[in-house]
């Protein structure tokens, strides 16, 4: 008896790291409840930064590898069904939750985070995730799309100038950026590295 299995081939279209995996429709939903719950937790590592009134949190590396590892609509979905969550279980930031969260200063991260991961998992899917240059520069391009909504929300919600708003709703979290842009550009070149490295080994079967 030969038995044997083999990473699904990727090369004749541009898919994303989840599309390795077996199964559709099971597949599908459990990666958007998984990507949900990757960025409950991510929530949770919250560095307060005064006087801004959003903290440093792991939600924005969330975005990106959620969105680069899942796709456009997958991604999107993903942080849609997070937001949604939120408004009934304490998976934002510091464990809050509640449209209070939603209208407050970090409202407008929230939405953010759909888009960027929409935009972002488009970018995967035409490849660009698998070279280290231009995976950091989706990572980079996905949080400015997070910080535009990000920084409106602040000055609605705190109604300072737009200076003010600009400095403590996206430029104090620059560097923190850039570190999570090395991430992914470390992370997902290496997991494509992985995929093709399994895609191309010998067939290995046992001989009964």
């Amino acid at each position: 008896m030969n038995a044997s299995y083999a990473i699904p081939n990727t090369a004749s279209r541009p898919g994303v790291l989840a599309d390795v995996l077996p199964g559709e429709r099971v597949r599908d939903v459990a990666l958007v409840i998984g990507g949900a719950g990757l960025m409950a937790l991510l929530a949770q590592v919250s560095i307060a930064v005064d006087p801004s009134p959003v903290p440093i949190t792991g939600q924005t590396l969330g975005v990106g590898l959620i969105g680069a590892t899942l796709g456009m609509r997958r991604g999107a979905a993903s942080l849609l069904l997070y937001v949604l969550m939120g408004l009934f279980l304490p998976v934002y930031s510091e464990g809050a939750s509640g449209w209070s969260t939603v209208w407050s200063a970090s409202g407008g991260y929230l939405l953010g985070f759909i888009l960027a991961a929409a935009v972002v998992g488009r970018l995967a899917e035409l490849g660009q995730d698998r070279k280290v240059a231009t995976a950091a520069l989706a990572f980079v391009v996905g949080q400015l799309i997070v910080f535009v909504p990000g920084v409106i929300g602040v000055k609605l919600a705190t109604d300072q100038d737009w200076g003010w708003s600009i400095h403590y709703g996206f430029t104090v979290f620059i560097f923190g950026g850039l570190v999570k842009a090395a991430i992914g550009a470390a992370v997902l070149p290496s997991a494509w590295r992985l995929v093709r490295r399994i895609e191309h080994s010998p067939t290995q079967g046992d001989n009964n």
